[in-house]
């Protein structure tokens, strides 16, 4: 199985005061940090937890990741917070050639090893997963037809976006290749230049996400959790 980066290191400001004493990773849902959530779907992987603000608790509270049947290792932005992309730049040594990446703020219950898959049959730099969203759940920021990806562009309101980044990615190492370490990049911005380049591969979801990066999001992210107890 590959390894798997969850990007966790941002200020998750739309959550303060809340954020501002713990990191969105711990925020307790069904009576356990969200993080915890979150390795239950990746049991037996090797997880690299990317951590910036307030990342030691992040770590004081997953450990080695024995315990929740990952192995999880850390890798921390340093003195300044790098962005999605420059954080998991900063990862590589870690992750090695091929990697999944999911944020840190995502809930998603798909089917990881078929992702997985898929991205290795496409021999592509890239896959990123989308799902139909219709501005419902959030900003749609895809436009998606016939099984590609025609545009990504997360300016709100573009005509023709009815897909949504779903939060997992897969990637090869060389798709990071041309981006200067240590420092910030976004995420977006390595999806956008492999869709340029035609190395990026699309993985459609049938099944909603859910994240907490909101006080909206947050709130229906808990109501799942009760719902299915």
């Amino acid at each position: 199985m590959l390894p798997v980066a969850i990007i966790a290191g941002g200020l998750a400001t739309r959550l303060h005061p809340v954020t501002e004493t713990i990191p969105k990773a711990l925020i307790e849902i069904a009576a356990r940090p969200f993080v915890l959530h979150q390795l239950a779907l990746l049991q037996g992987r090797r997880v690299v937890m990317c951590v910036g603000h307030l990342g030691e608790q992040v770590e004081a509270v997953v450990g080695d990741g024995t315990c929740h049947g990952v192995d999880v290792v850390y890798s921390y932005d340093g003195g300044r917070l790098l962005g999605t992309g420059g954080a998991l730049h900063k990862a590589l040594p870690l992750l090695g050639d091929a990697f999944l990446v999911l944020y840190g703020d995502s809930y998603l219950r798909c089917d990881y090893a078929d992702v997985e898959r898929t991205f290795i049959a496409s021999h592509k730099l890239g896959l990123m997963t989308v799902f139909r969203n219709d501005g419902k759940y959030d900003a749609s920021n895809v436009c998606f037809h016939d099984g590609r990806i025609l545009r990504y562009d997360k300016t709100p309101g573009l005509p023709d976006m009815t897909h949504i980044d779903y939060g997992l990615g897969a990637l090869h190492a060389a798709a990071l290749a041309e981006h200067t370490p240590g420092t910030p990049l976004d995420l977006a911005t390595v999806y956008r230049d492999l869709l340029a380049r035609e190395e990026l591969v699309a993985y459609e979801v049938r099944e909603r996400f859910f994240e907490i990066g909101s006080p909206a999001g947050l709130e229906a992210t808990r109501r799942l959790f009760e719902e299915t107890a």
